[in-house]
This record gives structure tokens, C-alpha cells and sequence, in this order.
């Protein structure tokens, strides 16, 4: 496919590096700066042009006429919907773009059709989301949804003296009597999607895919914490924390803010009647001390500067054993940062990028299955990609262990009439269906991709 990529910013770089290293698209970046399109370039070898993303000239010589995507990603959301509006009229290709204020929400549902939007990104709130889903287990480092909610998978940490300590994966049904698969585990600097004679060890990343509301019952019985949060403390006020924080007050959890910005603290009240809104340095120890830090269920480090939410995690973390969130704005220092203990870490940008790749793959999928949704998985070395079984589809019908599957590659679940079942080798593949894979492999984009050819 030919995609044009609107913005080289930290989301537009990592878009154009995860689709490059698919080979299977032919893509060109815009962005004012010439050091930010040159370095891009030189990275993945993909078509620079140098201009603005709302010229027309910029937009040819981009290649908008042949283009069967437009993703904008700039810094500005009305530059980015400029530049969906300009495509239109220039071209025929779907388009993507990320806005991130609250006030269009609405805006963008009158005008959607007019700004031919096939997909509209809000990277806080999708942030906000992941948050609560998080704060929902809070024994979970992360948690994806599949099967319009229906199917989950999470990540925890095995404890010390934990009954899953030395246990054999595929004996882990029988012994807890739960219907559970574990998807992946990451074991210092490995990554392994298991088989059934794997043997867990404490200290190990477990990634387990579990039907909805079954998990609760999971973690009472490896002995981890599973009871949603009653109340919880976030520090910084911005849109992903007024996101955060109408969630959790629409599920009773009490919340407390504390801003800096007076101004904006009066926002937060007109806004979130039901929360309380504190105006103070978030970064004070004394003040954290004051609002109850030690005795909240969790707390949420939401400032705009990624060194202080870090500090004041690993803070939370000193003096309190609930739930922290960090989140982290630039994705750089991923690595480094997954080795601290922060609890759960959420990345906006890689959300928003996950999201724009998902709807990229389902475009170009064959017309065997679609991409339903995709997360990833397993510290990122893993992808976990919902696909819906058509008629079509080279695996309809065929029973699992009757498939030639590629290597490091899981098939998780299936999803038949509302009904969640963990596959076992007799099932077989029914027009309908989705169903969850779990693989080390990237650039998967129709269901067909899991056989070996």
C-alpha cells in the first residue's frame, strides 16, 4: 500500500519504522523540519518530503493522488484534520488523524464524513482507558481486551511462595481449576510463548488469557490482590487525568487531584463535580504526605515531565504498597525504564501508534479474515491479533492440530456465539468466529499468515 505519514514527531517516527519493517508498503513522511524528515529517512528508508502537511504542492508531491492512506500524527490537531480535509480533495484515500482535544469530540462526530475520517485517535484518553482497565485488577502490570471485552489478557508478576512457583504449564487447569492459557513469559532478558511442559518460576512476567470477570477468581487463588481500587490519588490535571478521572467516579472509585494551575484546578471542579480537586505541588512530599499518599489504594503520576512522574512513582512505591501508574510521554527510554519498578507503565504514543498500525493491517488484509484488534504483548517482543473467520478463510474448517503452523505461535482463543473457549487440537474453524493469536512474529495481517507455506 502507499501511505503518507503526516508528522515525524516520536508517533509518526515509530509508525514508519513498525510499517517498514512489515515490506509490504511504500511510504512517504511530511514534515516542516528537514533534520526530523532526513533523520527519518536515513532510518528506514522511506520518501521524505520537506513542507508543510496543508499545502497542496506538499501533498502531490507526496504522492496524495495514489495514496490509499493519509495518517496524520502533527503536533496540532487542527493541522491534522487540515490535512485529512486536503486529502479528500485531492485524493481517494482513507485517512487517520490524532486529536487530543476534548472539545472536539463532538465536533469531529458532525464532521467525520465531511473529513472523510476513517479513524480518530485521542492518545489521552486512550491512555485513560488503559488506566482504569488497570486499576479495575490492580495486581495486573497490563491488561488488553479482546472479543468486544469478552476475552482478556494480563500480565502479572509470579511471587515468592506463589503456587504457580515450579508448576508445569499445562498442569495449571487441573490444579487451580480455572480456564486459563498462559499466552507468554518473560524471564530476565527472554521472552518464550510456553508449551504445556514449561515450567513456571517465581519472579517470572506471566501473560494469561482468560475469559471476562474470571479473573478475579484466578488472582484469589495464586494469592494476589483482586479487588478493584476504592479510591485513588493522581497528580497533574491534564486531559488524560480529567479522562482518568470521569471513568473511575462513573464506577464510585473516589478521586483525588492535586493541580498546580489554579486555573485549571477551577476547571476540574466545574468538570468533576465528584472528585476532589486540590491546588498544590504535586511534586511535595509534604503535600502528598498531607492528601493521604500512604494510606490511597493507588496513585497515578500524570505530569508532562517524565523524570518527575518517575520520581514520584518510585516515591508512591516507598511509602505505600497499592497500585502505582506511570505514565511516560517519550518512548526512547523504554528499555531503561521497564527494568524500574513503576508498577504499570502507559505509553500514549504507543498506543496511538498501535491503534493507526491495526487499522493499516486490517486495509491490507486478503479477504480471509479481518483484523478485529491487535495489541502488544509480552514487554513488546510479542503481538496479540484478534482475526474474524470468513468464508474464505484457508483454515476454515480444519481441525488445529491438522495445521501447519509457523513456529513461535499460540492460538489463544476462539470466540463462537458470544461464547469463550480456550482451543484445544480437535476444534475446527467456523465462518464467524475470531479468533486470538499469539505470535513472535510481526507483520501478521490475515489469518492465513499463521501456516507455513
Amino acid at each position: 500500500m502507499n501511505i503518507i505519514i503526516a508528522g515525524c514527531g516520536k508517533v509518526g517516527q515509530k509508525i514508519a519504522q513498525q510499517l517498514h519493517s512489515e515490506l509490504v508498503h511504500n511510504i512517504t513522511v511530511i514534515d516542516v523540519r528537514p533534520n526530523a524528515v532526513q533523520d527519518l529517512a536515513n532510518q528506514t528508508d522511506v520518501m521524505g518530503v520537506v513542507g508543510s502537511v496543508i499545502s497542496m504542492d506538499v501533498m502531490e508531491e507526496a504522492g496524495i493522488k495514489t495514496a490509499d492512506i493519509l495518517i496524520a500524527v502533527t503536533g496540532s490537531d487542527e493541522l491534522n484534520m487540515l490535512a485529512c480535509l486536503l486529502a479528500k480533495k485531492l485524493g481517494k484515500c482513507q485517512t487517520i488523524a490524532r486529536v487530543r482535544k476534548p472539545e472536539y469530540a463532538k465536533v469531529l462526530k458532525l464532521f467525520r464524513e465531511e473529513l472523510s475520517l476513517a479513524l480518530v485517535i485521542n492518545p489521552e484518553q486512550a491512555a485513560a482507558s488503559e488506566m482504569a482497565r488497570s486499576l479495575r485488577l490492580p495486581s495486573a502490570i497490563q491488561i488488553d481486551t479482546f472479543a468486544k471485552s469478552r476475552v482478556e489478557i494480563f500480565k502479572f508478576c509470579v511471587p515468592e511462595g506463589s503456587v504457580l512457583d515450579n508448576l508445569k504449564v499445562q498442569d495449571i487447569v487441573a490444579k487451580l481449576n480455572s480456564d486459563v492459557l498462559v499466552c507468554g513469559v518473560e524471564r530476565g532478558e527472554e521472552t518464550f510463548i510456553p508449551g504445556g511442559n514449561f515450567v513456571i518460576k517465581s519472579g517470572d512476567l506471566l501473560s494469561i488469557l482468560t475469559p471476562i470477570h474470571t479473573e478475579a477468581q484466578f488472582f484469589k487463588k495464586i494469592g494476589l490482590k483482586s479487588d478493584a481500587v476504592k479510591d485513588t490519588m493522581i497528580v497533574g490535571g491534564g486531559e488524560t487525568a480529567y479522562y482518568l478521572a470521569s471513568k473511575l467516579c462513573e464506577s464510585g472509585v473516589r478521586v483525588k487531584i492535586i493541580e498546580k494551575d489554579e486555573k485549571r484546578c477551577d476547571e476540574l471542579c466545574q468538570l468533576l463535580p465528584k472528585a476532589t480537586i486540590i491546588n498544590g505541588d504535586g511534586t511535595d512530599n509534604n503535600l502528598l504526605l498531607e492528601e493521604g499518599i500512604e494510606t490511597v489504594d493507588s496513585f497515578v503520576s500524570l505530569i508532562n515531565i517524565d523524570e518527575e512522574n518517575v520520581l514520584l512513582s518510585l516515591y508512591a512505591k516507598s511509602v505505600n504498597n497499592g497500585k502505582v501508574i506511570t505514565k511516560i510521554n517519550r518512548i526512547a527510554y523504554d528499555r531503561v525504564i521497564e527494568k524500574m519498578d513503576l508498577g504499570t507503565t502507559v505509553y500514549p504514543k504507543n498506543i496511538t501508534s498501535e491503534n493507526i498500525i491495526k487499522f493499516v493491517r486490517a486495509m491490507n488484509n486478503s479477504m480471509g479474515s479481518n483484523i478485529e484488534s491487535m495489541h502488544y504483548i509480552i514487554g513488546g517482543k510479542a503481538e496479540a491479533l484478534e482475526f474474524r473467520i470468513k468464508e474464505n478463510s484457508p483454515i476454515l474448517g480444519k481441525r488445529i492440530d491438522k495445521l501447519n503452523l509457523k513456529d513461535n505461535l499460540l492460538i489463544a482463543c476462539i470466540t463462537r456465539n458470544n461464547r469463550v473457549k480456550i482451543p484445544r487440537g480437535s476444534d475446527e474453524f467456523m465462518v464467524g468466529d475470531t479468533v486470538i493469536i499469539v505470535t513472535l512474529h510481526s507483520g501478521f495481517d490475515d489469518i492465513g499468515d499463521i501456516l507455513n507455506r
